[in-house]
């Protein structure tokens, strides 16, 4: 695995990044010193990804969901508690 300094690793990032997505992870140096390793991430499997609509029908909504508190939110609104 490579080792690139930090001023090396900022000129050519695309490069890099492009070379690790590509299977060439790469180590970014400070002085010498390895501080971080550059790895591709691993694609989402099926069961990781967000699945829509897996909660349909566990709930339901009242006919007058829309006028629900109405009378409390009006009394609050004209300043009558």
């Amino acid at each position: 695995m490579r080792t690139h300094n930090i001023h090396e690793a900022k000129t050519h990032l695309s490069r890099l990044v492009d070379g690790a997505v590509n299977g060439e992870p790469f180590i970014i140096a400070k002085a010498g010193k390895p501080l971080v390793k550059v790895l591709p991430l691993e694609a989402p499997t099926s069961a990781q990804m967000r699945r829509l609509g897996f909660m349909a029908g566990e709930g339901s909504v009242p006919d007058d969901f829309d006028a629900m508190g109405a009378d409390d939110i009006e009394r609050l609104f004209r300043g009558k508690e």
